[in-house]
């Protein structure tokens, strides 16, 4: 699969999640497999380029190609400019914001609050498109079925795009109304699927082989986008892919593998925020790690508590290697939640919904210190 010039290395990607999806994030999941990668929304506003939050957003250093950047507001023109400022500052593919549900972004009328006013979105779509081609930067667009359920406007909203020249849509199967509520339908993707020619991707509710696969059967989709399940497991690209290829499940990663996994992430994070922010803001990917866990629960608590980077890296290498001791590899995601080492008398965190974690809502208390 292409988009514009580049080949990607599979059909399985990284959905932009605000507050997760940064440059060590991004470069974990390409790492353990996915084949593309777009970034957290950065704001159209050039007030706030300058940030320090906008300028971590758009760092790409060292990040494999190709580099995509998505952008978010409500001007044609600032979103025409803030596409031309990040392909300055190396993005490849650039890729439109109208799927955010989130109240402080629909608020504004950014995100999936366009599709309320599709006039105004084809504006958008346009400008920036026009912005791009003249850098042979391709852009693509993420949305979500419609605003409610009563205005699944998708298919038309993305027959325009395509005319207008965009190279990829990604459709996520909820309205804005549904947030990240209920399950995600995908009968709208495969609809703006049968309606487009250029590449469709699938978005919502992807989180094992079997769902990738009924999902690829009843849509026909290009690829796939996994967000929330990939917070807790980034190496589920690996795993969903040689299930697709060999029809059966790989054995799940060894517990020590896992650990290098989560220090070497660990370490870029820290190096990209700061010591400070970096061991304030690595709290939520070390808790969705191991939430399910046995004993996750109590030590995800205690690391709340440490109050530096070196203090956290030292406690999760001590609770792997004490879960390495009693199993070799990673609780398989179908029986995570209820496994129990009767060895350690940890039991598992019951309560966890992977499914039910919101990142634009978890991104207001990340962000309020990022």
């Amino acid at each position: 699969m292409r988009i514009g010039p580049y080949k990607l290395d599979n059909t399985l990607f990284v959905a932009p999640m605000a507050g997760v999806t940064d440059r060590p994030f991004r470069m974990l999941c390409k790492r353990l497999g996915a084949g593309y990668a777009v970034s957290e929304m950065v704001t159209s506003k050039r007030e706030l380029w300058d940030s320090l939050k906008t300028s971590r957003r758009a760092d790409h250093v060292g990040e494999t190609a190709p580099i995509a950047v998505q952008i978010a507001g409500v001007d044609p023109q600032e979103m025409a400019d803030a596409a031309r400022y990040n392909v300055q500052r190396g993005a490849q593919i650039i890729d439109i914001n109208m799927g955010c549900p989130a109240k402080k972004v629909c608020k504004v009328w950014a995100g999936s609050a366009l599709m309320q006013n599709e006039p105004l979105a084809l504006a958008i779509v346009r400008a920036v498109v026009d912005a791009c081609a003249a850098l042979d930067v391709p852009v693509t667009l993420k949305m979500r079925t419609g605003w409610h359920a009563e205005h699944r406007n998708a298919v038309a909203l993305a027959l325009a795009a395509q005319e207008a020249g965009v190279a990829m849509v990604t459709v996520h199967g909820r309205t804005r109304e549904q947030g990240y509520g209920g399950q995600a339908e995908h009968h709208t993707v495969a609809a703006v699927k049968a309606a487009l020619h250029i590449p469709v991707v699938a978005n919502g509710d992807i989180n094992s082989a079997a769902q990738a696969r009924e999902v690829l059967r009843t849509t026909g989709v290009d690829a796939l986008m996994i967000g929330r399940a990939a917070q807790s497991r980034p190496w589920i690209f690996q795993e969903i892919a040689y299930e697709l290829r060999h029809g059966v499940a790989p054995p799940p990663p060894h517990v020590l593998q896992v650990l290098e996994w989560l220090l070497e992430h660990l370490d870029d994070h820290y190096a990209l925020y700061g010591e400070h922010v970096g061991m304030l803001s690595a709290r939520k990917h070390i808790g969705w790690a191991v939430s399910a866990l046995p004993g996750g629960r109590d030590f995800r608590d205690h690391m709340n508590r440490l109050t530096s980077s070196a203090a956290q890296v030292a406690a999760l290498t001590v609770f792997l290697q004490k879960l390495a001791q009693h199993q070799l590899r990673w609780p398989a995601l179908s029986t995570a939640p209820r496994a129990a080492t009767a060895a350690t008398g940890l039991v598992a965190d019951p309560g966890v919904d992977h499914r039910s974690t919101d990142p634009y809502a978890c991104t207001d208390a990340a962000e309020a210190v990022v």
